[in-house]
């Protein structure tokens, strides 16, 4: 009786935990990965990385509004001018790490009617690089590390280029003659050795901080005539220049106001 319960048990019994058993392999086969990758400790993946500026939708890096757009102090740093709507008149990219401006930066953009780059770290700007802007009036180079100057669009009415490290040899003699609608023209703190020749149009004039040693009655006034009044111009600065005025008493004839240094 004991050896025919032991038959039926095993009869029954042994196929059942076979196929538990190979249920449960099978079962531990899905669950395992297919393959093991060993990763490095200092493993750094490229998604962890931050984007850089250029790398980003100008309009999501800087504020874009009603035609103007504003790059201030920028983060991740800005190291060039970046992509402009089409619509753009007003680009503000103070304050940043901006190294060149190239001829095709600003290319095709005629509707911009201000740059500012004011504290960037240009040093160099293609010589044709703002000449398509036909419509700027507004430019601010101020703060960078130029030592020369591109040619400039003939309807500004403003261009500021104080605290830079302009040389005479950099900034041709009628760099500014040409631009007829030229009324406010910043020049200080540069090492500009003479006056470049000025527009009619200027009423207000910055050489102070330079190293201007010497004038003649031809940079401000006409020379030849006693009866020239410069009618626009109502201030200039240059002091801080090696300049003694006493030796240039006719120089300023022609003008409405003393320019600042005239008691050096």
């Amino acid at each position: 009786m004991m050896h025919l319960r032991t038959l039926i048990f095993t009869s029954v019994m042994l196929p059942w935990i076979v196929l538990s058993s190979a249920a449960e392999e099978e079962y531990l086969k899905a669950r395992r990965p297919k393959n093991i990758v060993h990763i490095p400790d200092n493993y750094q993946s490229d998604q962890d990385e931050s984007p850089k500026a250029n790398e980003m939708p100008t309009c999501l890096l800087c504020v874009c509004l009603s035609g103007s757009v504003y790059c201030e102090e920028v983060s991740p740093e800005m190291s060039s001018v970046p992509a402009l709507p089409k619509e753009t008149a007003y680009l503000y990219a103070r304050f940043n790490k901006i190294t060149k401006i190239s001829n095709r930066d600003f290319d095709d953009m005629v509707t911009l009617r201000r740059i500012d780059l004011t504290g960037n770290l240009i040093a160099t700007i293609e010589d044709g690089a703002f000449s398509k802007l036909s419509n700027l009036e507004e430019l601010s180079l101020a703060e960078n590390r130029l030592t020369k100057l591109p040619v400039l669009p003939t309807k500004l009415v403003s261009f500021n280029a104080n605290f830079n490290q302009l040389r005479t040899q950099g900034v041709k003699a009628t760099a500014f003659k040409k631009l007829t609608k030229l009324a406010y023209l910043y020049l200080g703190d540069n090492e500009l050795t003479a006056v470049p020749q000025l527009p009619e149009s200027l009423h207000v004039v910055h050489l102070h901080n330079n190293k201007i040693a010497t004038i003649t009655d031809e940079t401000f006034c006409q020379g030849n005539s006693s009866h020239y009044i410069r009618p626009n111009m109502y201030e200039a600065k240059l002091d801080g220049n090696p300049i003694k005025f006493s030796n240039h008493p006719a120089s300023f004839i022609c003008m409405q106001t003393i320019p600042t240094g005239w008691n050096n």
